[in-house]
């Protein structure tokens, strides 16, 4: 994984020390010997070159010297100094020149860079514990997405079936209350018919003249009121449901779901909506 940082830094390095000995040379040897001009060239290429070894070796032992650094980036800023100067000063191809000057600086960044890496560089173990914690994740969140899908489906299901039951009910009940009213009017109007006291006098007993025996329609159940058997309990205000909820939830360790709470709270006979029912899970479990 080193080369990948490594070999560019290499290679930037050595092309940077080729360019600015050959601009050395070339430039001063006008003005001065070339062996001269060749001392001066790897004076410059020399000092980059020590004082980046240094820093390797630093690296190498886990310490950092910053009057070593210091000293590169000067003797990279003099190699880059030189190349720009002799662009400058050229009377041919001085763009040309000019555009690979910033390369001894770019060589000492790669080496930045490379150090960077080294520094942050984990080992196999440990980015193979990374990736199975976060494929944990990942997994922990799906079971949880889809146990959340499947409530909300067997809710909506449940919630279908209720509302389908209830209107079954109402039909039934609709179509009985239909029948009781014409069977209640069938009788009214059989009760106020001419006929029908002639009819109830010939099958009775006699009774003074002039007086007709009176024939009172029937009374479908008892005369007495009956006394509900159970009483509609008062509706929990929200601090009672959700004292409730929170005793019920907290009942056992760990902690029971919604719908075990649910199930436990109706079986004790407490009512409430569902809508109101989950409103205090949600604020209890917050």
């Amino acid at each position: 994984m080193n080369a990948k940082t490594v070999l560019p830094a290499v290679a930037m390095t050595a092309v940077s020390m080729v360019l600015t000995l050959a601009v050395v040379v070339m430039w001063l040897g006008t003005a001065m010997p070339w062996p001269v001009a060749l001392v001066v060239g790897l004076g410059i290429d020399g000092g980059w070159l020590a004082t980046l070894a240094y820093e390797r070796r630093l690296a190498a032992q886990g310490d950092h010297s910053s009057p070593v650094t210091a000293v590169g980036w000067f003797f990279g800023l003099v190699a880059t100094g030189v190349l720009v100067a002799h662009a400058l000063t050229a009377e041919e191809s001085a763009g040309a020149w000019l555009a690979v000057a910033w390369l001894p600086l770019a060589a000492k960044a790669l080496w930045l860079v490379h150090g960077l890496w080294e520094r942050t560089a984990l080992t196999p173990g440990a980015l193979g514990a990374i990736r199975g914690i976060q494929q944990e994740a990942r997994d922990e969140a799906a079971v949880a997405r889809a146990r959340l899908r499947a409530e909300a489906a067997t809710e909506e299901t449940r919630l279908t079936a209720v509302t389908a039951a209830g209107a079954r009910v109402a039909r039934v009940q609709t179509r009985t209350a239909q029948t009781l009213s014409r069977a209640w009017s069938t009788l009214e109007s059989t009760r106020d018919g001419e006929d029908t006291s002639r009819a109830l006098t010939s099958v009775t007993t006699r009774v003074p003249p002039g007086v007709t025996p009176t024939w009172e329609l029937p009374v479908w159940g008892p005369t007495e009121p009956v006394a509900l058997a159970l009483n509609a309990a008062p509706a929990l205000t929200d601090e009672a449901l959700d004292r409730l909820v929170d005793e019920i939830r907290h009942s056992e360790t760990p902690a029971l779901s919604y719908r075990e709470m649910a199930v436990r709270f109706r079986a004790a006979g407490h009512s409430a909506s569902e809508v109101r029912l989950r409103a205090a899970w949600k604020r209890v479990a917050a």
